[in-house]
């Protein structure tokens, strides 16, 4: 396996393990002692983190098939999108400053750009490979 394609799926396997516990750990200690405004916030960091986690996963997959450069931008775009997204709910909810939300939508562009960098990619490959 290509060499950037495998630190795809090891981030991405990194990131399903980590939000599996933090989806536990809400589940079985936090939904007690956070509101329901804050574990819905919760809620949608680890939706977040889980479905691009396994999209993350799918380019990794992609990028040892294809071999195509724009693809490892789009995934280290979407490894930072998840960081930064779910990362910045995770730290406000557990107390960081406010002003650290301000990587919340940050997070979700990258998320975006790196999605849509995927499907150039792809479009890209199919008018040069037919």
């Amino acid at each position: 396996m290509h060499v950037q394609a495998r630190r795809f799926c090891q981030l991405s396997a990194i990131l399903l393990g980590l939000a599996t516990m933090v989806g536990a750990l809400g589940a079985h200690v936090l939904r007690a002692r956070l509101s329901a405004d804050h574990y819905e916030v919760l809620q949608t960091a680890l939706h977040y983190q889980y479905f691009h986690s396994l999209g993350l996963f799918g380019v990794g997959l992609l990028l040892d098939h294809l071999r195509l450069s724009l693809l490892g931008f789009a995934g280290w775009l979407l490894f930072a999108g998840v960081a930064l997204f779910s990362g910045s709910l995770y730290l406000v909810l557990a107390g960081a400053p406010q002003l650290v939300g301000i990587l919340t939508p940050i997070g979700g562009l990258a998320l975006i750009l790196g999605w849509a960098l995927v499907v150039y990619a792809l479009c890209v490959s199919a008018r040069t490979h037919g």
